[in-house]
């Protein structure tokens, strides 16, 4: 019953005749996506995106969380923790408006600097070559510290007596975290990879539209702002239900070919 409204893509859906009532046109809208022009724009950016986030934000929560892990200082480690889990709480919009804030061209204190050492401004919104580094790594800023939760749970049940040994058997940290702790995090770290990788066509829509411009379009166009634009401002419903579900339909193969591919590699997979 939840899947039921997926027919309009293969519909061409009308308010009057309702879903059931549509027309069948069987894969029109999915030739129409094809046939596109924009198509292969939209599939390298947004996977050129959601790559790019990938490597660039998955060892991060996995480095902060040893870090924390072997904090000498208890306090120390709370401070950092509260500092780095904060970001997450900022909802999307506000946390575009800081972008915009701290990057303008004019008032920035990111300019400011440039100007400082005798640089000259920087359109940062408007530079489609810069859209992807400033929405990737503003995203690891923000979420670093909330990711690496999981990973602190994890070698927070580490057997003490493992570490114990080690140090009687003269091993330094850097030892203890390749034979102890990464051995322990791998099961997690491969499951959530494989969750990560599941997602790898699902770039979030709000940021994306909200750092969107006309001068940074050639980079921040992605699949889902797309269906934004043709779904609900144009809308054509049937033809952007089609291409959300080709989207849905990539990243669920993808989902299962590298869930069986870690499964034979590390032997840890959702199922």
């Amino acid at each position: 019953m939840p899947l039921y409204g997926i027919q309009i893509a293969f519909k061409n859906f009308t308010a009057n005749l309702g879903i059931w009532g549509s027309h069948w046109v069987g894969l029109l809208h999915l030739r129409r996506f094809f046939d596109s022009y924009l198509f292969w724009t939209l599939i390298k950016n947004t996977f050129i995106l959601s790559l790019y986030g990938l490597i660039a934000g998955y060892p991060i929560p996995i480095i902060l969380a040893l870090l924390l892990n072997y904090s000498p200082s208890t306090r120390l480690k709370k401070i950092v923790q509260t500092i780095t889990y904060a970001p997450h709480f900022i909802s999307i919009v506000v946390m575009v408006g800081i972008l915009m804030v701290f990057l303008s061209p004019r008032s920035g204190i990111v300019n400011q600097f440039i100007t400082l050492f005798g640089g000259t401004p920087v359109l940062f919104m408007g530079r489609a070559d810069l859209f992807r580094g400033i929405h990737v790594w503003s995203g690891v800023w923000q979420n670093a510290g909330w990711g690496s939760i999981i990973y602190l749970a994890v070698l927070s049940n580490v057997d003490q007596e493992q570490h114990e040994a080690a140090i009687v058997d003269g091993a330094n940290k850097l030892h203890r975290i390749w034979h102890i702790d990464i051995p322990a995090l791998v099961p997690t770290m491969v499951i959530l990879l494989i969750l990560n990788m599941g997602r790898i066509f699902s770039v979030g829509f709000e940021k994306a539209f909200l750092m969107q411009t006309n001068a940074n379009l050639a980079a921040s166009e992605i699949i889902s702002t797309y269906v934004y634009k043709i779904g609900i401002l144009s809308g054509q419903y049937s033809f952007s239900t089609a291409v959300g579900l080709f989207d849905n339909v990539i990243n669920i193969i993808i989902l299962i070919l590298f869930n069986k591919l870690a499964s034979r590699v590390t032997g840890s997979s959702l199922w």
